[in-house]
């Protein structure tokens, strides 16, 4: 992503029809429902920061896939890399309560109740395909 900042890495974990949400301790800026996500640290790819984050914030082993796309996200204005990741082992759980409120495995349906804006195109395209109910 352009000017060097710290790309936020987001997991986007798929399981038995439903993918993976937390629901941040605090709000960055309007999103309380995100994927597990994070910084990536220097010299980090977005897949490994993904699967970093994914355990430090929900508890669960997951594989990076692919990446779905980057965008520089509407509502924070920060470079985010959207990664698909496969879950390995773990039960989905607040890890790391400071950060994490909640975690909630979601249908495709349920996804505008909780994130109002609304998903990436390729996420929601991916989603789609995963998930079809």
């Amino acid at each position: 992503m352009p000017g060097g900042e710290a790309v936020i890495a987001g997991a986007v974990i798929v399981r038995a029809g439903r993918v993976l949400l937390i629901r941040r301790s605090a709000p960055a800026a309007s999103l309380l429902w995100t994927f597990p996500s994070g910084k990536a640290e220097p010299g980090e790819t977005a897949g490994h920061a993904a699967a970093r984050e994914a355990l430090e914030e929900a508890g669960v082993v997951v594989e990076p896939v692919s990446l779905l796309g980057e965008r520089v996200h509407p509502a924070t204005g920060w470079p985010v890399a959207y990664v698909a990741c496969r879950l390995l082992s773990g039960t989905a759980h607040t890890a790391s309560p400071r950060e994490v409120a909640e975690v909630r495995w979601v249908r495709l349906g349920e996804i505008p109740e909780l994130v109002p804006g609304g998903l990436f195109a390729p996420v929601q395209a991916y989603l789609e395909a995963q998930l079809a109910e």
